[in-house]
């Protein structure tokens, strides 16, 4: 779809209305509206966000998500270990080891065995455009230490 509005010139929707559109980050839109990050992530950017599916909320032990729904500073922590400023294309990810987040901690990543992983996490899809960065799809919530 994303690649169809592409050709027909249409501008890329942002961020969070990507995520919105794909109707798999339910939680994840959920949690940066808690947050109050629905402005950066609309914002000019660029930047890439490692995105975890419902799937990957749900692999949280019960009660996770509630809790952090009600506990803004930490939820605010987690989800900016997701993004990394700039638009990082999945050609450039598999050159790194490593990318620093807008949270202020690295990720770890690699790319040695055919798939990416980022920390924990398994690239499900990458490059998804927006108009303001790249989304990267994983099947699990990224944890800061």
């Amino acid at each position: 779809m994303l690649t169809d509005a592409h050709k027909l010139g249409n501008t890329l929707a942002n961020i969070v209305d990507t995520a919105v559109n794909a109707g798999s980050f339910n939680t994840l839109v959920a949690a940066v509206k808690a947050a109050g990050l629905v402005d950066t992530l609309t914002g000019a950017g660029p930047f890439t966000v490692f995105a975890p599916t419902d799937e990957a909320f749900a692999k949280l032990p019960e009660g996770t998500v509630d809790n952090l729904l009600k506990d803004i500073p930490k939820l605010t922590q987690i989800l900016t270990y997701h993004v990394v400023s700039g638009k990082v294309m999945a050609a450039d990810v598999v050159k790194l080891n490593s990318a620093t987040t807008v949270e202020g901690s690295d990720v770890k990543i690699d790319a040695s065995n055919g798939g990416v992983k980022v920390n924990n996490a398994t690239v499900a899809t990458a490059d998804v455009a927006a108009d303001n960065g790249v989304i990267h799809i994983i099947d699990t919530v990224l944890l800061p230490a």
